[in-house]
Order: structure tokens, then C-alpha cells, then sequence
């Protein structure tokens, strides 16, 4: 870490990006902040008149022009801190003239809430092997925060895990606000992977919403589906956790619940009868819980598990099942 004032690169400029930078810019702490954008006429825009104009348009951006990167490898190498806030399918193509040496030394923080489709990773994983990154040098940051109420100021938690807890309770003190409080756990894998999980059990829930299921299906689909991601979880990364905290079923509930939740938005529109090719044409942010389906699939197939709410969403996604007919199923193995 450098012996000067921190330096903190945020890689990624939609809505999560941008109310990450909200946050770093409302905390008192001293500190640099390096943004990459990818498009230059953002970047444009954003000099002119202090908003993002494609994402959270309201939040002023209280950064000097000088703080503005259209080059990723250059935030990174000028960072001490790196939060990685790109949507999953496109990390790689943004890190793509991105070196091991790059990364040395860095603590790197995923707030990507997916899986990389082409390695089927985590990115937590996806750092250890692709850029040597020590373990104990990745950070997770999971929810219950939606970038909406961010940009609100309504009070929010953010989990930060971690092996090491010393890196993630550091890196967490630059997101504390009067409306950001922090959590700190050293359960980066289960976190990492409640969060793509939970996308993909609000598209369940967003589907079944589509259809004309009421509230009441809709609370026993979802505590099916915390003990499905705690059975999940411990199958994949075993250790000590309590599932009920809010790092995993707080962060479940909100994507399941809220109105601001993207992947309960593209699972009602499925459940409505959208294909999924005319759902992802109507919104213009990316639903991660569709490619998570396909990339936790291929984990439960590989480790033979039993997890019935995934299996459904995955089949109607790229099986062409009949949603009636797929929940319909479903219904009858839930308890």
C-alpha cells in the first residue's frame, strides 16, 4: 500500500459505479478517486455537468475532471485500492490490457454481483488464477444496498468479506456515510456466491410475479430459497456462517422484493410471457441473475445437488420450458 494518501480506481460507470462513487465522494476520509467510464462522450458529459447521463442521473459527481479515466489499465496502476463494478459478461473485456504485474500489490475489490460467463468463475476465483492475486487481497462487497436508494440517501448496509478481515474492515471505512453503515465477514466465497445466487432466485420470483402467483407463494418461495442457497453454499465453500445475516438473506429479500430489483423486473416480464431475448431488448441494464442461471447450473450439475429453484429458472431460460408449467412443478417440491 502506498505511504501517501489512498488511492481508490473504480472500474465500471453504471448505476452500481456510479452510486459507489457517491459514496466514496460523501465520506470524510482523505483519499484519491480514479474513475474509468467507458465511453469518452460520458466522460464529456460528465466534466460539463457533474452527472452520469446514462445511470443514476440525479447523483452529482463531486470529482475533478483529473479524476476522470478513459484507459482501465491506468486507474488500476494508480490505485492502491481497485473496485472491480462492471457487469460480470463484460469484466474481461474491460481489464483486457490489464497485466498480473498491474494488479500486484493492490488490494482488489469485487462488487460484481455474477459469475464470468465464458469461465464460469466467480470473480473472486477469476482473480486468484488469472491475476495472481493473493486471496487474502480480495474483497467482496455484498448488499442488502440498492444503487436507487443510494442515490436517496436511504440508510443502506454493505458486507464487506474477506479471508483477511483487517484488508475488508480498511477498504470498508471509505464507504461509511450518515446513510452507509458496514459489516465485516470473513466469508468471501459464501457472500460472493450468495450474491449471484440471490439474482437468480429473484428472476424466480419475478416469474412467479408474472404469472399471477400472490404474496403468500411468494414468502414460501423464498424461504425455500435462502435454505437452497445455504445447502449450495456449504456444499461449495464450507466453513462457519449464518445464513439469516444480512449479507445473504438480506440480500435475498431486497432482490426478491424490491421494486428497484432488476432481476425480479426481467423474471416478471418473462413470467408475463416476454421471450428473454425481447426482455433483455426492453431494459437497459443487465440482469445478471440470467447468466448466473446458466453458470450455477453447471456448478450444481458438476457437484450433483439438489436445487430445485435454480433447476426451474434455468430451464425456462434456456430450455424453452413453459413457465406454467416449470413453477407449476416447482410448487409441488416446495415446503
Amino acid at each position: 500500500m502506498s505511504e501517501q494518501k489512498t488511492s481508490i480506481g473504480v472500474i465500471g460507470s453504471g448505476s452500481w459505479a456510479t452510486a459507489m462513487i457517491k459514496m466514496l465522494t460523501d465520506n470524510p476520509k482523505d483519499k484519491q478517486v480514479n474513475w474509468w467510464v467507458r465511453k469518452q462522450e460520458d466522460i464529456d458529459y460528465i466534466k460539463s455537468y457533474q452527472h452520469n447521463p446514462s445511470y443514476l442521473s440525479a447523483v452529482e459527481i463531486k470529482l475533478p475532471e483529473s479524476s476522470l479515466f478513459i484507459d482501465a489499465k491506468k486507474v488500476i496502476q494508480e490505485s492502491d485500492i481497485i473496485i472491480l463494478n462492471t457487469p460480470a459478461a463484460y469484466l474481461e473485456n474491460a481489464l483486457a490490457d490489464v497485466t498480473v504485474e498491474d494488479m500486484q500489490g493492490k488490494i482488489i475489490v469485487s462488487a460484481i454481483k455474477g459469475i464470468i460467463p465464458s469461465l464460469k468463475e466467480i470473480v473472486g476465483e477469476y482473480l486468484v488464477d488469472r491475476y495472481s492475486v493473493s486471496v487474502d487481497d480480495v474483497i467482496v462487497v455484498g448488499g442488502p444496498c440498492h444503487a436507487e436508494e443510494v442515490s436517496l440517501e436511504k440508510l443502506s448496509y454493505l458486507t464487506f468479506a474477506s479471508k483477511n478481515t483487517a484488508n475488508a474492515a480498511f477498504v470498508a471505512q471509505f464507504f461509511q456515510t450518515h446513510y452507509i453503515k458496514t459489516v465485516i465477514s470473513n466469508d468471501a466465497t459464501g457472500v460472493e456466491y450468495g450474491a449471484v445466487l440471490k439474482n437468480i432466485y429473484a428472476l424466480a420470483g419475478g416469474i412467479c410475479h408474472g404469472l399471477g402467483y400472490g404474496d403468500n407463494f411468494q414468502a414460501v418461495l423464498i424461504s425455500n430459497a435462502i435454505r437452497e442457497m445455504e445447502y449450495f453454499v456449504d456444499a461449495i465453500a464450507p466453513q462457519d456462517r449464518e445464513i439469516n445475516n444480512s449479507g445473504y438473506l438480506g440480500d435475498l429479500l431486497v432482490t426478491a422484493y424490491s421494486q428497484f430489483s432488476r432481476n425480479r423486473t426481467f423474471g416478471t416480464m418473462i413470467g408475463k410471457g416476454y421471450s428473454v431475448k425481447s426482455a433483455q431488448l426492453e431494459m437497459n441494464m443487465v440482469a445478471e441473475g440470467y447468466f448466473a442461471s446458466d453458470c450455477i447450473q453447471d456448478i450444481i450439475n458438476r457437484h450433483h445437488l439438489q436445487m430445485p429453484i435454480c433447476n426451474t429458472v434455468y430451464d425456462i431460460l434456456y430450455k424453452n420450458k413453459s413457465a406454467v408449467l416449470a413453477v407449476k412443478e416447482l410448487a409441488d417440491k416446495l415446503s
